[in-house]
């Protein structure tokens, strides 16, 4: 092989940094798309953490309610634990995913930061964060009576972030 293709290689990999950084450099990081807002919560059926049979989650969330998927593993996550705990006291009912989690961590996780949730569901693999398009955790979506998806915040809930979803659900 000529040294001249001998090259290429190095070429092609350049030509791609470049591409990436430029695309990197032109993205907002703090756009999260929300495809399903104005969507019906996704027909899909998920295990107890607590365990037992499979529940749906279209007849568990019937709103206005909040689904919020979370991690052991998530530092912002364990960061909003208490606007979560501070939503359940005020009544406010939410719903927790816990998202590509080991169940014995999860568990874990809400006994030393408490369980805000009135109900903890497990997406092991991910596959319904899919269905409601998850880029990462914490995620919270709020479903209205109808089953609606109305609204969805990505990252770690604060107070201020509670009371903007919650308006959305008030009636008008």
């Amino acid at each position: 092989m000529s040294r001249r293709w001998a090259i290429l290689p190095l070429l092609l990999l350049v030509a791609a940094i470049v591409l990436f950084a430029g695309y990197a450099l032109r993205h907002d990081p703090h756009v999260t798309p929300d495809a399903m807002v104005g969507r019906a919560t996704p027909d899909v059926s998920l295990s107890p953490l607590g365990g037992g049979a499979p529940v749906r989650l279209r007849d568990v969330a019937q709103g206005p309610v909040l689904i919020n998927f979370f991690a052991s593993w998530c530092a912002p996550c364990a960061q909003e634990a208490p606007q979560l705990m501070a939503l359940r006291a005020q009544g406010v009912r939410v719903i927790g995913i816990a998202y590509k989690d080991d169940p014995v961590a999860s568990r874990a996780f809400l006994a030393r930061l408490g369980n805000p949730f009135s109900q903890v569901l497990i997406d092991r693999n991910g596959d319904v964060g899919v269905e409601f398009g998850v880029s990462g955790v914490p995620e919270t979506y709020l479903i209205g009576p109808d089953g609606l998806i109305l609204a969805k915040h990505s990252g770690p809930l604060t107070a201020a972030d509670s009371e903007a979803l919650l308006a959305l659900a008030a009636p008008r």
